[in-house]
């Protein structure tokens, strides 16, 4: 298993491997991540080994860190052969994120087993390349035959976290956990795994009124604006603010949202189309090709969520957040339209196409 980078990437491989070892409990899994990416501690956790690799982005803008790029794809490239070589895997299956490249390239030149993951409408220029050399391309999105080889496409939706699929007792259970009023409306506030800067400060604006209007929040901030959002909450004496760097219980915390402000991640939408959450859409300009803006239009085109430019979020959000709130019968329609455009069983049937995939090449 090779991704990471952020929980877009991380979290559909753990799903993927847990979906696999349910079906085969005999089968070894070894992940390879990034160095000092989130994922060297998120994989452990779920209960699986990791190694890293020497790899980074490249980026767009000149800097000093992109004159070490290429001795990082070429060491990034031995140590995956390495990796293979010594593992002798059966099937390697990538997410996307740094290490995803180097392990899919080297895999490919190999008898065996490799599939690309893409949760993105838009994928980037790795997995563009790397599709005239996998054998199979799981996809979240239709249309994808503009940017991959049709025969090899096969639509299944992304993998999520599956404790979020069960809201039953947990809005209850939710609310003492997050020190919460049942009765008061509640917005979850989710920038991605890393925070989102816009979105934070944009909330920031946005307190005063939460307060005024008796609403509760919960709010991702990522480490970076963590303390920011801890000292801004002191003056209402905390009273219906809940901040943390991030959110492990998902679950609760979905359960006991009203409305959801988030980026346009990939898998941040199918987890919102999947909880069938009323959203507010306000997308990273900072993505390769722009891909979360493509992620949230394909939810406007069904009125399935409200969107926001990153650039006009910090005037708008507050406002069209209150008017979004205070709208039972908007909230419903979305609802519903977000729910109908939902994925279920993802992560299944992937693991199903994994081990046909490896049949098929042992015969």
């Amino acid at each position: 298993m090779s991704g990471g980078g952020t929980g877009g990437h991380i979290f559909p491989a753990i799903a993927i491997a847990n979906a696999i070892k349910a079906l085969r409990p005999d089968t070894e899994f070894l992940f390879v991540g990034a160095e000092g990416k989130m994922e060297m501690e998120k994989v452990p956790a779920a209960g699986y080994t990791i190694v890293g690799l020497w790899i980074s982005g490249f980026q767009r803008k000149l800097t000093m860190g992109n004159m070490a790029f290429p001795f990082k794809v070429i060491s990034s490239l031995m140590k995956a052969k390495k990796i293979f070589q010594s593992f002798q895997p059966d099937a390697v299956i990538g997410t996307g994120g740094f290490a995803s490249g180097p392990m899919l390239n080297i895999s490919s030149k190999y008898r065996t087993v490799t599939l690309i993951q893409e949760q993105n409408s838009y994928p980037g220029i790795t997995n563009r390349i790397l599709a005239k050399k996998v054998d199979r391309i799981c996809v979240a999105y239709s249309g994808m035959e503009k940017f991959f080889p049709k025969d090899k496409i096969l639509l299944t939706g992304n993998p999520v976290r599956q404790d979020i699929l069960n809201f039953e007792g947990k809005r209850e259970r939710g609310m003492e956990q997050f020190g919460l009023n049942k009765n008061k409306k509640t917005i979850l506030v989710i920038g991605g795994s890393l925070g989102a800067r816009t979105i934070n400060e944009s909330i920031l604006k946005c307190l005063e009124a939460f307060d005024k209007n008796n609403i509760q929040l919960i709010w991702q901030t990522g480490k970076g604006f963590f303390e920011t959002a801890k000292q801004a909450i002191v003056k209402y004496n905390g009273n219906g603010f809940k901040v943390l760097d991030f959110i492990k219980e998902m679950d609760y915390a979905y359960a006991i949202s009203d409305i959801v402000i988030s980026r346009a991640g990939a898998i941040s939408i199918s987890e919102l189309c999947l909880v069938k959450k009323p959203c507010i859409l306000i997308p990273s300009p900072n993505v390769s090709e722009d891909h979360q803006t493509k992620n949230a239009m394909a939810l406007v085109t069904y009125n399935a969520a409200v969107f926001i430019k990153d650039t006009e979020a910090r005037d708008k959000l507050c406002e069209q957040t209150l008017e979004l709130i205070s709208n039972s019968e908007l909230c419903h329609k979305l609802s519903e339209n977000i729910g109908r455009l939902a994925f279920h069983d993802s992560a299944n049937v992937i693991a199903h196409e994994v081990l046909s995939l490896i049949n098929n090449k042992v015969k």
